[in-house]
């Protein structure tokens, strides 16, 4: 009977999702067609060559159904200019194609400071405006989310031009830039592109990014914080900030190849401060002699597979009749850092025991295959929880996962070591709903200078210090539980109408977080502002969260006892 309702209910979510994404195909089309007629009418020279009409439906297939839905068709000339630099990224390979505009941002006020902010360019409307040099400079191709327009409200990023007006009203505005920047799609590519933007000194205030089906990128940031107007200026010192990024880039692989390798060709030699050590046909991770972790993987049964990721996939099995998680790394993604991951995932996975941790079984260190067997959660994650079938929790049951949380938190802290990657999909629930912290693909012992620098995690949990490639140490976790804290308050995904990317700038430059929702007891909501704030320090320690929680549980408690007595 299970099973007909799964099926059931998999069909109904089936049709339905088709039903959006035929619609979605269909707005596709017409926002081609469109283009295409407009780009006709202005007679533009390259829209009249005979193969146009083919070149510029490959150039919407091959990206995203999210391009056609977002880009401004008032602005045609921009499809054809993202059409080209993805071309030119295609022929010159080695290096990114880059194009750099000034735009322009306008908004319709009656001149009272709390006015809400109202974008006069969409899809549907394209306006132009006069900058206070007289310039005039297109609106950017995909527009502003209405989230950044009220963060640009909020920190009066707009000036009055006393000579505009329409329909009686100010036109505000600012000139902005746009960069748009088109290479072949890799790993970490945006992080290391919004780093590059921040070095120069710029402050990104929109970004969209696409990938294409054949292996490309065309990345789009709106910015402000360059001196002068002079967009050739600002393409050449991006231009040349991107050939330093991959230049460092290269150094750094040859480093890290250069050590894997000493170590790879002395296998008796350890790397003393993780306690591990390669050797040329396993991993090896030294013991105390005390655990016998190490797992033939010829006793390891495999049942069905759990979830799938970039570097590696989650089975359920079982091992010595006991029910287990199987993380299985994919042998064509066995490079020197993954191997380096797996290895620190172990030894961290080996220091710890606690209730409230996902508790480590084994490894097989001896390819193939990779792979690091857990527990086995029947619970799932608390994402796929609240997320997928859409369950919720009560308040009691929020503050006891909370506490479940923090505990486990707490336990890795006291013991140095950070999370970097605390979000719902990584806490688990078994049977009787205990959560438990897991995957710690990404955690890292903090080292005594106390502070980390590489960017890690996922953006709409990752902590502004870590978005903007600034030091950071444990409290970025704490940051994180805020996240999940409010998810398990409302339900949602945290920012759930911005793309990740467009997330991450605004929790940094804007300053955004999720909203409390109504009613929720106040000590929790000074609770969230206190993990959300700017200033790392500002934030508690997990102990100290773990004491609100369970007094607001107390608390909670004692105000429901004390409702039903008067209502007696």
């Amino acid at each position: 009977m299970m099973e007909d309702a799964a099926s059931f209910s998999s069909r109904g979510l089936s049709e339905s999702s088709q039903s959006r994404i035929a619609r979605k195909r269909r707005e596709k089309v017409e926002v081609f067609q469109e283009v295409l007629r407009r780009l006709r009418e202005s007679n533009d020279e390259e829209a009249n060559q005979p193969d146009f009409e083919d070149e510029l439906w490959a150039h919407f297939t091959k990206l995203p159904l999210r391009y056609a839905l977002d880009v401004n068709i008032e602005r045609a000339q921009d499809v054809v200019m993202h059409k080209n630099l993805l071309q030119m990224a295609h022929y010159q390979n080695t290096r990114p194609a880059v194009e750099v505009r000034l735009v322009q941002i306008h908004r319709i006020s009656d001149g009272n400071p709390g006015d809400s902010v109202h974008s006069n360019f969409s899809k549907k409307g394209g306006a132009q405006g006069t900058d206070h040099h007289g310039s005039m400079h297109p609106p950017p191709a995909f527009g502003l989310t209405p989230s950044t327009e009220l963060a640009l409200e909020a920190n009066k990023l707009y000036v009055q031009d006393g000579n505009s007006a329409v329909s009686g009203n100010s036109l505000l505005f600012r000139s902005s830039y746009e960069i748009t920047i088109s290479t072949l799609d890799k790993p970490k590519l945006l992080t290391r592109l919004t780093s590059l933007i921040s070095e120069i000194g710029l402050n990104i205030q929109e970004a969209h990014a696409f990938s294409t089906k054949d292996g490309y990128s065309l990345d789009v940031f709106v910015v402000d914080g360059w001196g002068n107007e002079e967009t050739d200026q600002l393409r050449s010192a991006l231009l040349k900030e991107i050939s330093n990024m991959e230049k460092q880039s290269a150094l750094n692989h040859d480093l890290l190849r250069s050590a894997l390798n000493q170590v790879l060709l002395s296998p008796k030699k350890e790397l003393v401060k993780a306690g591990i050590n390669f050797t040329t046909n396993q991993v090896d991770i030294t013991s105390n002699g005390s655990e016998a972790w190490e797992i033939d993987a010829a006793l390891l049964k495999y049942e069905y597979k759990i979830a799938t990721g970039s570097t590696g996939d989650l089975y359920k099995g079982s091992f010595q009749s006991q029910e287990v998680a199987i993380k299985v790394l994919k042998a064509e993604c066995l490079n020197e850092v993954v191997q380096k991951d797996f290895v620190q995932e172990v030894y961290i996975l080996r220091k710890v025991r606690h209730k409230n941790v996902v508790q480590f079984i084994g490894a097989c260190t001896k390819p193939p295959p990779l792979c690091i067997i857990t527990e086995f959660m029947s619970g799932g994650s608390l994402y796929d929880f609240l997320h997928k079938t859409k369950g919720f929790f009560k308040l009691p049951s929020v503050l006891k996962v909370a506490i479940d949380v923090s505990k486990g938190m707490s336990y890795l802290h006291q013991n140095n070591i950070i999370h970097r990657d605390l979000k719902t999909a990584n806490l688990l629930m078994d049977e009787n709903q205990l959560v438990k912290v897991a995957d710690f693909g990404v955690a890292r012992v903090q080292v005594q200078s106390g502070v980390m620098t590489a960017e890690t995690g996922t953006y709409r949990w990752m902590a502004p210090e870590v978005i903007g490639h600034r030091p950071y140490d444990r409290k970025a976790d704490v940051f994180s539980f805020g996240i999940v804290l409010w998810e398990l308050l409302t339900g949602k995904l945290p920012y759930e109408y911005l793309t990740p990317l467009q997330a991450a700038v605004a929790v940094v430059q804007k300053g955004l977080r999720p909203t409390p929702p109504t009613h929720t007891h106040p000590i929790l909501v000074e609770l969230l502002e206190r993990c959300w704030q700017q200033d790392p320090c500002l934030r508690p320690e997990f102990s100290e969260i773990l004491e609100i929680l369970k007094y607001t549980t107390k608390k909670i408690v004692e105000e429901e006892k004390s409702s039903k007595r008067r209502s007696l």
